[in-house]
């Protein structure tokens, strides 16, 4: 049965259920949401709520908003880390804020600006017109009043039908009233000025009616003053249409006048156009802010049903300019409570800045046009500047986040393993020289990934060559009675020059060679195979070590390099005949240490044997020299000899202030542990060999082979030797 995968696991708070029902914050509203609606159901059945449940809701609220408050603020990170992962949304955020957000703000506050000045500055001129139009109606009175004063009250309506002809010329729809008065200016012992008990009025009076008396509020010096007036457009009262009206009210040159003259000047459509031809301020429509509450509060004055006609005000076309909201005040007539009208305008800022500069003269208004477009030029200059820099920002956000997600595309690839990839370079600036930068860099470690396997290759054949190398070297010691031998061969490589051979030769006769290989690695451990097969050869044909190494010497320097050269020592046992017989190429000394003898105390000592004889492969007068130079010698063979054969990595072995171990010390180290046995006296001098060197890397092969006759071997020969006699 195939085993099953187990399934993924599985985030329990993902998900809008999950985030609710299992996060602190989720729970949090949940509970809170689900304690509120219990304590409204609960309300709603008892028809209240107590004061514990009122602060159970109240918790339950702040446990909710709370949870809502944690909810969105991690909706915000997220939110961040997912829009702002990106180095280009980031770029074209901060140049957003940092360039276009200033400007725009500088736009949008010099607009405010120039529309809050043109906007008080457009109400000004509507309130300084209004004000204006007053001085004319009180005027109008004031004039109409001593008129009829030096008349003596004669002919009071025809003086004041023609003084409202007069002012209809310049004022269509002018009204005028005289109206009855009893009131004290002056000296009341002063007779009454005439017409004390007529009234007299001119004009359509259409707007409302014609004042019966002058309120106490207005003093002997007359008034001129604003007004407002409505018509009830349905007759419930809901819809109200308001107007304005100017007022002027004059008395006579008296101290107990009788009459006053009122004059009421309609702000009907022939007056908006000319307010707006002065001022360029179009007035749209008016409405009176009244008060329910407050008895006391201004009201307009009651218009007459079917009143004065206005002409219908067409809609204004859309725009923040097209309704500019205005405050004026205005009188109560019967109380002179002020109240607020809210008056509708138009404003043409072309019309209104030609008003102002037609007020500064030919000269000011050449001046004013040059300023003003100055301003424009630098306006314009200011938009094309942004919109450079916007371009140029989206442009520079572009080319670095380009080169970014360049390199992040090539860095994903590398992290994937594909070092082939190249980022292209589109530039000449320091973002250029990092694309370049970076296509060296996978360069390079693509040819090091090269170098790594072929380095890999290479040890591996080494490892098979050392493998090799071990096995051409012999297994084990030399298992022969009478003689204890025991070798050891550490190359300074993975494959090294040294050699050492057991070479058995018949009737208890054994070849024993070592030798050396100049140089080291591959090309010494060629020669080192070449050598063995070499000798392999020759000991079947020469039972003396001297001609075995002569011609040796004669076959490999017809072969060997001209700067190698081998170094050997060769020595053949003959345990019948209890000798050892050697020659030296140019090898390292033998050390011996000569057996006890039972005969006599004296102690071991150690003897380096160092027979004459020249290194094999020199290539000189056809090896007359070395032949000429080459000695041979033969030992007798007691029981505990010891004979030790080593290659120059033992001796010169250094440690790291250049010291050699050296021969002497060697002999020494010998000769204190000569008593040992085989296995273990090679042990002891590897031991001491690598207590002085130290963490000095080892710098040459190193080959030795101990070699100690034993009791047995003696035994034999006095029974050869007994054996002879009796034959």
């Amino acid at each position: 049965m195939s085993p099953r995968a187990l399934p993924a696991a599985t985030d329990r708070r993902a998900g809008v259920r999950g985030a609710l029902l299992h996060t602190l914050p989720g729970r949090a509203i949940v509970i809170g949401l689900a304690i509120k609606l219990l304590v409204d159901t609960i309300g709603a059945a008892s028809g209240g709520v107590s004061p514990f449940l009122a602060v159970v809701d109240t918790v339950a609220t702040l446990a909710a908003a709370i949870g809502v408050g944690v909810f969105l603020f991690r909706l915000v990170v997220l939110a961040k880390r997912r829009l702002l992962w990106r180095v280009r949304r980031k770029l074209i955020l901060s140049y957003i804020f940092i360039g276009f957000v200033p400007a725009l703000l500088l736009v949008a506050f010099a607009l405010l600006c120039g529309f809050l000045l043109f906007y008080h500055f457009s109400s000004y001129l509507v309130q300084s017109r209004l004000r204006a139009l007053g001085d004319q109606a009180r005027f109008i009175a004031q004039s109409t009043a001593l008129e009829i004063q030096r008349a003596g009250g004669r002919d009071v309506g025809s003086i004041v039908a023609r003084r409202q002809a007069n002012a209809g010329e310049q004022f269509p729809g002018v009204s005028l009233a005289v109206v009855p008065v009893d009131r004290s200016c002056g000296d009341e012992r002063e007779s009454r000025t005439p017409a004390e008990s007529r009234a007299a009025t001119a004009g359509p009076w259409s707007h409302v009616d014609p004042p019966r008396a002058i309120p106490a509020w207005i003093d002997c010096r007359g008034f001129s003053g604003v007004f407002a007036y409505a018509h009830q457009r349905t007759a419930d009262g809901g819809d109200v249409d308001t107007h304005l009206l100017v007022r002027g009210v004059g008395f006579p040159d008296s101290p107990r006048p009788a009459y006053a003259v009122v004059v009421d000047l309609l702000v009907n459509d022939s007056i908006r156009q000319q307010l707006h031809k002065e001022t360029g301020v179009e007035l749209k429509s008016v409405a009176a802010a009244l008060s329910r509450d407050d008895p006391k509060a201004a009201r307009p004055l009651t218009g007459r049903d079917g009143g004065d006609e206005h002409e219908p005000i067409a809609p204004s076309a859309p725009g923040l300019l097209n309704s500019l909201p205005s405050v004026l005040e205005y009188r109560d007539w019967q109380t002179g409570a002020a109240g607020a009208l809210t008056l509708t305008t138009a404003l043409e800022i072309g019309e209104l800045y030609d008003r102002i500069s037609a007020a500064e003269g030919t000269t000011g208004r050449t001046l004013a046009q040059g300023l003003l477009l100055v301003l424009f030029v630098i306006g314009a200059l200011f938009l094309i500047i942004e919109a450079m820099a916007l371009i140029a920002g989206l442009a520079l956000a572009k080319s670095l986040t380009g080169s970014v997600h360049a390199l992040f595309t090539g860095t994903e690839r590398v992290r994937q393993g594909d070092f082939t990839h190249k980022i292209a370079v589109r530039s000449e600036d320091q973002l250029g020289e990092l694309a370049v930068s970076f296509n060296s860099m996978t360069a390079s470690i693509e040819d090091l990934l090269r170098q790594a396997a072929e380095k890999k290759r290479l040890e591996e054949e080494l490892r098979i060559a050392h493998e090799i190398q071990m096995s051409l070297l012999p297994q084990g010691p030399l298992a022969m009675a009478g003689l204890s031998v025991t070798a050891l061969c550490v190359p300074a490589r993975e494959v090294g020059g040294d050699y050492y051979d057991f070479l058995p030769l018949g009737d208890q006769r054994v070849g024993v060679l070592i030798a050396d290989v100049s140089g080291k690695g591959t090309s010494a451990a060629l020669y080192m195979a070449e050598l063995k097969g070499l000798v392999l050869s020759l000991s079947e044909i020469h039972t003396s070590p001297r001609e075995l190494l002569i011609a040796a010497n004669r076959i490999i320097a017809a072969h060997l390099d001209a700067r190698s050269f081998i170094t050997m020592t060769y020595a053949v046992i003959d345990l019948r005949a209890r000798t050892m017989t050697y020659a030296r190429a140019g090898h390292t000394p033998l050390i011996y240490v000569p057996g006890a003898c039972p005969d006599t105390a004296e102690p071991r000592q150690v003897q380096i044997l160092a027979p004459d004889g020249m290194v094999v492969g020199l290539k000189l007068d056809n090896g007359e020299m070395f032949e000429r130079l080459l000695r041979e010698e033969t030992i007798p063979l007691r029981a505990g000899d010891l004979y030790l054969f080593f290659t120059d990595g033992i001796s010169e072995a250094m440690n790291a202030r250049d010291d050699c171990f050296g021969e002497a010390r060697l002999g020494q180290l010998v000769e204190a542990h000569a008593h040992l046995p085989s296995d273990e006296l090679r042990e002891r001098v590897l031991r001491e060999i690598a207590a002085f060197v130290g963490d000095a890397p080892q710098h040459d092969d190193m080959t030795m082979i101990l070699l100690k006759v034993d009791e047995v071997a003696a035994a034999s020969r006095v029974g050869a030797e007994l054996a002879e006699l009796a034959d």
